[in-house]
């Protein structure tokens, strides 16, 4: 190899880098779980104390310490909800954990980074709007009352997640770095914005009417209903479907604008609820750490199950392991009068499936 072939290699894979590195941008707050909840998060020089912070999140954050808390607790609940709910697929979210320091398969415009935007995104907003609520945040309180008329059996009150106000700022938030052209080419930004405004929408979509009833010996008489927000599992689930049926887009000049529209089906404009990407994933079977794919060699997997936990889909037609193993558990409980329950300890052989 010469040495301007060289020079140009290496110019490339710098590009390469560059590029991922910036198309994560949006998501490097998740790394606020490291140390974020040892920061007091009441001085600006707090703000880059962390690392985490894109240079926009970094002015809202001077400028809103007060919402530090809730956006740091909305990592970890990201974090937790992002593994809980793809525990069962071969891409398990396991690669969230390195955060801010993403692997490839966040760091690039896959249908994983679409999943993971929209639900930190939607998370941001959860958090922020329950903060609220709780009485945490001096900037707001309680949700304005709902416009609709009550039902001639209940009457609005209590003290509603400020959906509102955990959009207002949640958006900003989630969104600041990718209106920044320093933070990717258009497509990718378009891309992450696109799927954080999905995710808001899931939450939107996730509210619900709660209510409280008062009146002697729990006759409810009288009953007070507000508006509150469905827990971030709920929320998650809904994007994972929306995850599995993601539409791959592409970057072309649509009249005078370049815009997102389906690659294969490009008659129709991108649709406001379906998440997008730009890049096909790896299948996940084996290690690639150029495509961030830690395989699923040694994950355990459900022999009786037809789903996404299957051994033949899980451990893609590798086969499994079988191991068995001893566990105690409590047994045989009984209460007795008042107030205690005791327990045996029973022993029972298990079965575990792992891929090889």
């Amino acid at each position: 190899m010469d040495n301007m072939q060289y020079h140009r290699n290496v110019s490339v894979l710098i590009l390469m880098v560059l590029l991922e590195v910036h198309c994560s941008a949006g998501i490097y707050w998740l790394g606020l779980t490291v140390n974020g909840s040892s920061v007091g998060w009441n001085q600006t020089h707090h703000c880059k104390l962390l690392d985490g912070l894109a240079p926009d999140q970094l002015q809202l954050c001077r400028r809103n310490l007060e919402l530090m808390h809730s956006i740091v607790h909305a990592a970890k609940l990201t974090k937790n909800a992002c593994q809980n709910t793809l525990k069962d697929m071969r891409w398990n979210c396991s690669s969230i954990e390195s955060a801010p320091h993403f692997t490839p398969d966040l760091a690039k415009g896959t249908r994983e980074s679409a999943f993971a935007f929209a639900l930190a995104a939607a998370v941001v907003s959860h958090s922020i709007a329950k903060a609220c609520a709780s009485g945490e945040l001096p900037s707001c309180t309680c949700g304005p009352a709902p416009a609709e008329q009550a039902a001639p059996d209940f009457r609005w009150g209590g003290c509603g997640d400020n959906i509102r106000y955990g959009l207002q700022m949640g958006s900003a938030f989630s969104d600041a770095p990718m209106k920044n052209r320093r933070s990717g080419p258009q497509a990718f930004r378009l891309m992450h914005l696109h799927n954080n405004a999905v995710g808001r929408q899931v939450l939107v979509d996730a509210v619900e009417t709660k209510c409280k009833c008062h009146g002697v010996s729990g006759s409810c008489s009288v009953k007070t209903c507000w508006k509150g927000l469905h827990d971030i599992g709920h929320i998650a689930e809904d994007l994972k479907t929306k995850y599995l049926s993601a539409t791959k887009v592409i970057h072309r000049l649509v009249g005078t604008r370049r815009q997102l529209v389906p690659k294969e089906l490009d008659v129709r404009p991108v649709r406001e609820g379906e998440l997008v990407y730009l890049v096909s994933s790896p299948d996940y079977c084996k290690t690639d750490p150029k495509h961030g794919s830690l395989g699923t060699q040694d994950r355990e997997c459900n022999k009786t199950a037809s789903g996404s936990d299957s051994c033949g889909l899980m451990c893609c037609g590798r086969g499994y392991n079988v191991y068995t193993e001893q566990v105690v558990e409590r047994c045989h409980c009984k209460y007795h009068w008042c107030c205690y329950v005791t327990c045996k300890h029973c022993e029972r052989t298990v079965e575990r499936y792992v891929c090889k």
